[in-house]
């Protein structure tokens, strides 16, 4: 577990990304990139993906067309990209340590959110093998939200969730869990603090800027953030 500068302090609110994070999703994206680029001769690379994770599919599309200098549009590769990506969401698995994690948390009253980047279409197919797990959350903000202006690395998305807590808490008082640089920018942004689980692709570089920074959800200790612990 390695950590920035700041040693963690006490959060009462906790906010999940979902991409990555919760759902092994991440993974069928490289898969359907990488087919699509390869009609062009291109590889989807991890510093390619390490520039869209987390933001909405439209400025990830965009990203992609100028890195890589694609021949098409970015409506048309949002189309092509979600047609294919539509056969395999509903297969997408927990990703270990998330449901001994969210049901530890419920069982002590944590308040808990999702904020995902994903539009509603989408969000439904990802999840509609895990209807019960998501249930288990306060409330779920999604990229296509009306007040989420602007996705990460903007703050708008957890900005929004934060305040749908009922009431809702101070900035500082909420965690963050993220897999992608953008999505701690984002939470750093709102004023958050920010556990990191980083894909074993991605370049350490990209990790240096979160609270805390662990290999997978089992090794969150959540007393670091004077959680309950586990027993």
């Amino acid at each position: 577990m390695a950590a920035s500068g700041a040693p963690p302090l006490p959060a009462t609110h906790l906010l999940f990304d979902m991409d990555g994070l919760l759902l092994d999703t991440e993974r069928l994206y490289s898969v359907v990139f990488q087919e699509i680029c390869d009609r062009y001769g291109k590889k989807y690379s991890w510093d390619v993906k390490s520039l869209v994770m987390g933001k909405k599919a439209t400025e990830a599309a965009q990203i992609v067309i100028d890195v890589l200098q694609l021949p098409m549009s970015k409506e048309e590769l949002v189309d092509e990209s979600q047609m294919k990506l539509k056969e395999l969401f509903p297969t997408a698995a927990l990703m270990p340590g998330v449901e001994k994690l969210i049901h530890h948390l419920r069982e002590h009253g944590v308040p808990l959110a999702v904020a995902t980047s994903s539009s509603l279409l989408s969000f439904e197919m990802k999840t509609s093998r895990h209807k019960e797990f998501f249930s288990l959350f306060d409330h779920i903000v999604l990229g296509d939200d009306p007040e989420v202006k602007n996705g990460k690395p903007d703050p708008d998305i957890f900005l929004a969730c934060a305040k749908r807590f009922s009431p809702p808490p101070p900035m500082e008082k909420c965690l963050v869990f993220e897999d992608a640089p953008n999505g701690v920018e984002a939470a750093l942004a709102a004023g958050m603090q920010v556990v990191m689980v980083p894909d074993g692709n991605l370049q350490r570089h990209l990790t240096s800027k979160a609270t805390v920074v662990l290999d997978s959800l089992q090794d969150f200790q959540p007393e670091l953030f004077g959680l309950p612990p586990y027993v």
